[in-house]
């Protein structure tokens, strides 16, 4: 009998949870937190032990036993960079957690709830994945000046894996193949894996490539620079133009993709302008990471959000199938992939890795 395991993925607001066993959702609750309770505590750090205690209360009413428990897996926070894959979730970690040490945010409270949970069951603790995954070539880091360097910021936990499962569905090893994965969201990232390590990627916070739902991505730098002169606005502003009012957001007013594809069925023009831009830079970029990869790429993945849109990447994969067979798993899946790291981790089919401060 195969063990369950516990994901956490906690919002600044809400905290996602989950049991799965044997690769099945058995139980599944998002846990909505009020601006009252939140505002008690003097940091995001500081509500891991409320939170843990609401998780608890939850499983208690839903006569869950958490002794069935095998692992728990919380969503990887802000640490530093490093490479990809499932960590045990040690006092170095916690204590740059809760130190806030490489930024605060709530995600910053998985590993610290998820190790809270497993430690008087005395059963593992991990995190899968990071956002601050970072895997780059060396030359994949320059930039054309030597004041700045590019970044790996992006969608870590699920390109990894819905990579691991494109593998796995070919009975091939993750750690042999090249792979391209655009996850479409909120933000949009485009990786090229190269056997289990993604050597290149945009920036997809604040900095790069396809624009997206509310996100510029890679803007005219001359213009750039000139607009952050003009007087006209402040830093923060103009950081709110690159992430939270732009892409869509900037065009058309939403960032509900859902929105524009209504509005371009009411035979919106400029619907149907900013619809093809985005495919069109989605595209160029897939293109571009085939370059990179000297063109031997074994398949394209695409996922997020927005790839429940068919008629979408319908039209990228006719951009690119050239390059390799395309092949479309829609969502998030954050809590899917947190628990298939998990699992990966009880059956040793993954290393488990420790980090180092």
């Amino acid at each position: 009998m195969s063990l369950a395991i516990l994901v956490i993925n906690p919002g600044s607001t809400s905290t996602k949870f989950a049991v799965f066993e044997g690769g099945t959702r058995i139980l599944d609750q998002s846990i909505s937190h009020s601006a009252e309770e939140i505002a008690r505590f003097p940091s995001i750090a500081a509500q891991y032990e409320f939170r843990e205690k609401a998780i608890q209360d939850v499983l208690l009413q839903k006569n869950f036993d958490a002794k069935k428990l095998g692992a728990v897996v919380g969503r990887g926070g802000l640490l530093h960079p490093i490479p990809g894959g499932v960590y045990r979730i040690n006092e170095g970690m916690k204590a740059d957690l809760l130190a806030a040490k490489y930024g605060e945010h709530a995600s910053n409270l998985g590993a610290l709830i998820a190790d809270a949970f497993a430690r008087p069951l005395g059963i593992p603790a991990f995190i899968a994945d990071p956002v601050v995954v970072d895997e780059l070539d060396d030359v994949a880091r320059v930039s054309g000046n030597k004041l700045f360097k590019r970044n790996s910021i992006f969608h870590a936990l699920n390109q990894k894996a819905v990579a691991r499962r494109f593998a796995k569905e070919r009975g091939r090893s993750y750690e042999e193949l090249n792979l391209i994965v655009a996850h479409m969201g909120g933000g949009v990232s485009i990786g090229l894996h190269r056997q289990g390590r993604v050597v290149d990627v945009n920036q997809a916070l604040n900095g790069e490539g396809p624009f997206s739902p509310e996100r510029s991505g890679t803007l005219p730098a001359g213009d750039l620079a000139k607009l952050c002169f003009s007087g006209r606005y402040t830093q923060q502003e103009v950081l709110k133009m690159i992430t939270g009012k732009g892409g869509m957001v900037s065009f058309l007013g939403t960032n509900d993709m859902r929105e524009v594809e209504r509005m371009r069925e009411e035979g919106n023009k400029e619907a149907d302008l900013y619809y093809r831009a985005f495919v069109y830079q989605v595209g160029k970029y897939i293109g571009s990471l085939a370059a990179a990869a000297c063109g031997k790429v074994d398949g394209i993945i695409l996922t997020g959000g927005i790839a429940f849109w068919k008629e979408l990447t319908d039209r990228i994969t006719e951009m690119v199938s050239f390059i390799a067979p395309v092949v479309v798993y829609p969502g998030e899946g954050e809590l899917e992939a947190l628990a298939l790291a998990g699992q990966m981790a009880l059956s040793g089919e993954i290393e488990i890795k420790e980090y180092v401060p």
